[in-house]
């Protein structure tokens, strides 16, 4: 004699199966432990101009502008991008002889898990000590560190901002 299994038994596998996801989903959000931001800048001496190149946790900065805005932030969104556009803006700043280089928005693309954001700005008068002004998600996620690579010829540097330290210095000596 076989036994045929009961719908209970069926539905006791799908709660199952159900209860093993959602422990897998909430184990997967405890384990972002770290918190973290790329930004390159390139100084193009032929084009006299600086490239930058931000790369964000895509849901880090999506919580961040959500908490802020009070409002669910999705890609889905119409304003996405103009409020990303807006929250770096007002995050990630240059300056020179203690005037703020006007950074143009590119533009972004999501990258799997991450967004990268283009920006660029003049660099025509570039002798001066640079200023980098980087608070990206540090009021958000107090463990947060950012690095800033800059490129310029032959020299290259690496910055570290933090909630503690968001403003850094590169001297240009080449």
């Amino acid at each position: 004699m076989t036994t045929q299994p009961t719908k209970s038994f069926g539905r006791q596998i799908v709660l199952w199966l159900t209860a093993t996801l959602m422990m897998g989903v909430a184990a997967s959000a405890a384990a972002h432990k770290y918190f973290f931001a790329i930004t390159d800048i390139n100084h193009n001496h032929s084009a006299n101009s600086f490239e930058i190149i931000h790369q964000l946790t895509a849901h880090d900065i999506e919580n961040t502008i959500a908490e802020q805005r009070n409002i669910h932030f999705s890609p889905e969104l119409p304003e996405y991008e103009a409020f990303i556009q807006e929250y770096v803006e007002n995050h990630f700043h240059l300056l020179m002889n203690d005037a703020q280089i006007k950074t143009n928005w590119v533009g972004l693309e999501i990258v799997r898990d991450k967004i990268v954001i283009y920006q660029e700005a003049s660099a025509n008068q570039f002798f001066a000590p640079l200023v980098v002004k980087n608070q990206l998600l540090v009021d958000t996620y107090p463990k947060q560190i950012n690095t800033v690579n800059f490129i310029s010829g032959k020299a290259k540097f690496s910055l570290t901002f933090n909630n503690s330290q968001r403003i850094a210095t590169i001297n240009n000596n080449n």
